[in-house]
């Protein structure tokens, strides 16, 4: 709310977040069967490929195009499935709790999405940022930025 006395000026703020991540046991990702799945799936997109904040804005102008495209696990990363409750996943992705299918599931389409860069391992990227500032980041022109204020 705005009015006397409630102003805040606009203002940089460092956040730093840090703990720790408990990767189930895996395969080398070049050993995975289903790897060539995700090689077919970036094969066929990757012509006409946009990064996903820059096509939902319908505004690439925070998006880093100088590289080229990057295909992220938008839900489950390769290095998790084999710790994935299937039960959760079964609740948003009906169909999936065959165990001998997670990993197919886990290289497809449904799974899959092209990041920027940017969007993908910068500053304000969905594998640097804290989940709640990257949704924000969808909304608010130039949320985050490198440290040191730049």
């Amino acid at each position: 709310m705005s009015g006397p006395g409630r102003d805040v000026p606009a203002h940089d703020q460092s956040v730093t977040h840090r703990y720790v991540v408990h990767y189930p046991e895996h395969s080398p990702r070049q050993d995975d069967p289903h790897y060539r799945d995700f090689e077919e799936y970036r094969r066929r997109t990757k012509a006409g490929a946009t990064c996903a904040i820059g096509a939902h804005r319908g505004d690439f102008s925070e998006c880093d195009l100088t590289h080229p495209l990057e295909l992220h696990h938008s839900h489950v990363e390769f290095s998790l499935q084999n710790g994935v409750d299937l039960a959760w996943l079964e609740r948003d992705y009906p169909g999936i709790s065959d165990p001998d299918q997670v990993g197919a599931w886990v290289e497809s389409g449904d799974n899959l999405q092209w990041l920027c860069r940017a969007h993908h391992r910068g500053p304000g990227g969905i594998h640097t940022a804290a989940a709640a500032d990257f949704e924000a980041e969808r909304y608010v022109r130039g949320l985050i930025g490198p440290s040191g204020g730049a």
